[in-house]
C-alpha cells in the first residue's frame, strides 16, 4: 500500500516544527544554565572572600601573639606554627593555611625593614566582590581594586608614660 504525496509533506512539516522547538528549547536551556553558572561561580567567589578575611585575620591574631610574647616579630612563617623562645614553645599559628583565592600556599608576606613579618596578603589580582562591610580596622579594603590589596598587617600600640605631673604628649 502506498502512502499519497499529500501524506508525507504533512509529516514533513510536523517533523520540521519538532526540530525547531527542540532547537528553542535547547538553546533555552542553555541560557539557563549559563545564568546558573555566574550565579554558582559568583557564590564560590563569595565564600573564598570570607575565608580570605578569616585566615588573613587568624594570621594577623597570630603575629600579634608571637609579637606580644616578645616583643619582636617572626623572621619566618614557621615561626608562628612552633615558637621556641620560650622553655615551652607555643603555637600561634594551628597550621600554615593555603589562599583561598589561588588555592596555594603562595602568600605575600609583608615585612617592616629588618623587624621581621608584620603581614600577609593574597597574591590574588582579581577584583574583590565585596566592597564595604568591613571592620574599623579593615577600612582600606573598601577601596581595594584586588585581593592583594587585602593586607592583614599586625601595627603594635606604642605607649607613652607620662611623668607625674607632666602635660600630654602633643596630638599631630
Amino acid at each position: 500500500m502506498a502512502i499519497p504525496a499529500s501524506r508525507t509533506r504533512t509529516f514533513g512539516r510536523a517533523a520540521g516544527f519538532t526540530y525547531i522547538g527542540l532547537l528553542i528549547a535547547v538553546v533555552i536551556m542553555g541560557i539557563a544554565l549559563s545564568a546558573v553558572g555566574v550565579v554558582w561561580r559568583t557564590q564560590g567567589q563569595r565564600e573564598r572572600e570570607q575565608q580570605l578575611l578569616f585566615i588573613g585575620r587568624d594570621f594577623e591574631h597570630a603575629i600579634a601573639s608571637y609579637y606580644k610574647t616578645g616583643r619582636q616579630f617572626p623572621q619566618e612563617i614557621d615561626d608562628l606554627l612552633d615558637d621556641k623562645r620560650a622553655p615551652l614553645p607555643a603555637h600561634h599559628l594551628r597550621r600554615l593555611y593555603n589562599d583561598p583565592m589561588t588555592g596555594a600556599q603562595d602568600w605575600s608576606i609583608i615585612r617592616e625593614g629588618a623587624m621581621g613579618i608584620t603581614g600577609i596578603a593574597s597574591i590574588s589580582k582579581d577584583a574583590p566582590i565585596k566592597k564595604d562591610g568591613f571592620r574599623n580596622d579593615e577600612d582600606a579594603f573598601k577601596d581595594a581594586t584586588a585581593y592583594s590589596d587585602w593586607q592583614f598587617v599586625f601595627k603594635p600600640r606604642v605607649r607613652f608614660r607620662r611623668a607625674a605631673g607632666a602635660a600630654p604628649p602633643a596630638a599631630d
